[in-house]
């Protein structure tokens, strides 16, 4: 009998070598809309995952949920079953000059500061995506119309402290709870967009730690969402481009699926 992963459920021969990643279990089927041969593998918890044929490639839409804890529990059931190749498609905050809304950008590395990848190694241990994904992310990206950036990816897990809003003195206040907030979190945001961090994001390092650990390609591209300092809740926009954000990454791992 085939043993089931103890969190998601799924047994062995059920998912392919070639997932997407997204943290929203919704987006799953957006990712999956064109494909052929589509069934559901599992629903549990945050874990939606479906599988199918992209132009007669076997893939599979699996979502993480928010934060590198769960993504790293997907992660490791996924190498266990055999998945080889995934590639993460997701929202970020840009942090770079000159960006904008909407456009989209491949990690090729990340500044990790989360919990979760530093339980598993070192912190001085680099998070660096996998470079023919790199590169057939970047030519896809290019020829999709839509700027396309590639550079350092700040990797966090606190969403709301990161998040924050330049008030009408130039001061930055935050969106958390009673606007909790104090000078270290806008130095720490200073100091990465000082050190050309180009968007920051909640999972690709815990995703490229472990893809580097475990002997898999991976890779991450993100659409910018929002910009820090921002004006506030209301300039978050995590559809716009999705669609062809979600071509992208298809487009590179057709292309790479067909140079192994």
């Amino acid at each position: 009998m085939s043993v089931a992963q103890p969190i998601t459920g799924i047994r062995p021969g059920e998912i392919p070598e070639n997932i997407f990643l997204c943290g929203d279990p919704e987006r799953v089927d957006q990712i999956s809309a064109s494909w052929t041969e589509t069934q559901v593998v599992c629903r549990v918890r945050e874990y939606r995952v479906i599988s199918g044929k992209l132009e007669g490639l076997a893939v599979a839409a699996a979502s993480t949920g928010i934060g590198a804890p769960s993504t790293a529990i997907l992660v490791e059931e996924l190498a266990k079953l055999g998945a080889r190749r995934l590639i993460r498609i997701g929202n970020s905050g840009g942090l770079a000059s000159g960006l904008n809304i909407g456009e989209l950008v491949v990690t090729t590395g990340c500044v990790r500061d989360d919990g979760t990848s530093t339980s598993y190694v070192h912190p001085s241990y680099p998070a660096v995506a996998d470079h023919r994904l790199v590169t057939a992310l970047m030519d896809a990206g290019l020829n999709s119309g839509l700027p396309c950036h590639a550079g350092i990816t700040w990797s966090l897990d606190a969403f709301y402290i990161r998040n924050s809003i330049l008030g009408p003195e130039s001061e930055m206040t935050s969106m958390s709870f009673q606007n909790y907030w104090n000078r270290e979190h806008q130095t720490k945001v200073e100091a990465m967009q000082a050190a050309r961090v180009i968007n920051c994001e909640m999972e690709a390092g815990t995703l490229l730690t472990l893809g580097n650990l475990f002997g898999l390609q991976t890779a991450c591209i993100c659409v910018v969402s929002d910009l820090t300092p921002w004006p506030g809740p209301s300039a978050i926009d995590l559809d716009h481009n999705m669609g062809t954000c979600i071509e992208v990454a298809g487009r590179a791992m057709l292309s790479v699926s067909t140079l192994s």
